[in-house]
């Protein structure tokens, strides 16, 4: 018993912050479906559940555990965390510290991207002075990395690596983010003509590319690929029934952005954290994400009754 509720506190946070930090995901989806046929919809909503959970959010995780610990098979890097033999728990301690340090160096340029370029809603008063000062970014995230990677090669060089790999994924799935983002524009003003097929094909890629956050994200709940599957898959599937019929009203809480992307900064800083060597109980990461999400809500949920009364009084 002792060992199952950790187990579900986990499955419970990546579900969440799959949820949260996918809805830009969504709102991209429910756009582009609007403009697609009925046959075309049901075909994406019923096989892109299928190869967005089991494809992309059960292999790509299962290949980056196998890929950062050469010493194990392929199934053995699915059972790892299951496993008993000494030898496969080893590889998977020596290799840890090599993927949390990519994954954290990851996380924390996705949270000062957001924090200092992209347009937001207020919700910290802080963020309108980091915004301002944008030009910083490039500074400060070449900063952050030139440190890590410092005091990475004198525990391990192959850290070092690591970080830079992060680094590198980072400005290649945020090249393909803003290419996204030019595409669906066209698309919504009538500028591109796409068949529906092409479109389903747009979106897949789409989704493969906003995943990477919640995957990489999802090694500072757990090493684990079934409870990383299982949690990542049931928030992709929350997820699209949000770009069904619910994404209007989710869009309406304004700050819930902020509270991913703190949530984010949270994650790297976990990850990178353990990278190092300081070990954070597993209850940790998913209590926090629950903690920084719904006080995100709260703002929201208080912005949304005073715009309210606002209109009532009117």
């Amino acid at each position: 018993m002792a060992d199952i509720i950790p187990m579900i506190l986990t499955v419970l946070g990546l579900v969440l912050y799959e949820t949260v930090s996918s809805v830009d995901n969504a709102v991209i989806n429910a756009e582009v479906l609007r403009t697609m046929s009925q046959k075309a919809r049901r075909w994406f909503l019923v096989w892109g559940i299928l190869f967005a959970v089991f494809v992309v959010r059960g292999l790509l995780p299962w290949v980056i555990i196998w890929a950062t610990t050469p010493n194990i098979s392929f199934m053995n890097s699915l059972t790892a965390t299951f496993s008993s033999d000494p030898l496969v728990i080893a590889a998977i301690e020596q290799s840890a510290p090599v993927l949390l340090m990519g994954g954290g160096v990851f996380m924390l340029f996705l949270f000062f991207h957001w924090l200092f370029m992209e347009p937001k809603n207020y919700g910290l008063h802080a963020e309108r002075f980091f915004h301002e000062q944008s030009v910083w970014f490039y500074a400060v995230v070449s900063i952050l990395l030139a440190s890590l990677v410092w005091f990475s090669i004198k525990k391990n060089p192959f850290m070092a690596f690591g970080a830079v790999v992060g680094s590198t994924a980072f400005f290649i799935t945020h090249g393909f983010k803003q290419n996204a983002e030019k595409a669906e524009h066209a698309m919504m003003h009538h500028k591109q003509h796409l068949s529906d097929w092409s479109k389903i094909l747009y979106l897949e890629v789409i989704d493969s590319t906003f995943s990477i956050d919640g995957v990489l994200g999802a090694f500072a709940f757990t090493l684990s690929i079934p409870l990383i599957l299982l949690g990542n898959g049931l928030g992709a599937i929350v997820v699209r029934q949000l770009t069904v019929g619910n994404i209007q009203n989710v869009k309406k809480y304004k700050y819930l952005k902020n509270g991913a992307m703190y949530s984010v900064l949270g994650l790297g800083l976990v990850m990178t954290v353990d990278a190092f060597g300081f070990h954070i109980p597993s209850w940790v990461t998913p209590v926090v994400t629950f903690a920084i999400l719904g006080y995100f809500f709260y703002l929201s949920k208080k912005e949304l009754d005073r715009a309210k009364r606002a209109a009532q009084g009117q």
